[in-house]
C-alpha cells in the first residue's frame, strides 16, 4: 500500500494557522487564569489568610501549564485536521510561545486579564503556521 501524498502547501498552511490560533488562545487563557490565582495568592497572603498554596507555586504552574498545553493542543489540532509529520511546527511554536510568554509576562503580571502584546502573538502564530511547510521525507 502506498503512503499517502501529502497534503498541498496552501490547505496545510490554512490548517496550521487555525490550529496555532486556537494554541495561541488557549495557551493564554491558561496563563491569565492561573495568574489570576497567583494574584489571589498573594492577596490573600497579604490579608493573613493563605489558600494552602503559595504565590510562587500559582506561579510556576502557569508557566508550567501553558508550556505543555502548546505542543499539545498543536499535535492533537494537526492530527484532527489529517496532518502528519507536524515536529517542526510544534517544536517551533513550542519555542515561539514560551519566548513571548516570556518576554511578554510583565505586561500581564501587573494586572489580571490583560493580554500579552499583540505583536508577540501574531509573531508567534505566524512563526508557528509557516513553520509547518517544513516536512520531512518519509524513512528519513
Amino acid at each position: 500500500m502506498a503512503p499517502p501524498s501529502p497534503t498541498p502547501l496552501a490547505p496545510r498552511l490554512l490548517k496550521a494557522l487555525i490550529v496555532s490560533l486556537i494554541a495561541v488562545a488557549a495557551s493564554h487563557v491558561i496563563l491569565s487564569d492561573t495568574l489570576y490565582m497567583f494574584f489571589a495568592g498573594q492577596a490573600a497572603a497579604t490579608l493573613g489568610a493563605g489558600p494552602g498554596y503559595s504565590s510562587d507555586q500559582a506561579f510556576t504552574v502557569a508557566l508550567m501549564n501553558t508550556a505543555l498545553l502548546m505542543p499539545l493542543v498543536l499535535w492533537v489540532g494537526m492530527r484532527v485536521t489529517g496532518e502528519r509529520r507536524a515536529g517542526p511546527m510544534i517544536l517551533a511554536g513550542t519555542v515561539a510561545w514560551i519566548s513571548a510568554a516570556g518576554h511578554g509576562i510583565d505586561a500581564i503580571d501587573d494586572v489580571p486579564g490583560a493580554l500579552l502584546p499583540w505583536r508577540s502573538l501574531v509573531l508567534v502564530v505566524a512563526v508557528t503556521a509557516l513553520t509547518s511547510a517544513i516536512r520531512r521525507r518519509p524513512g528519513r
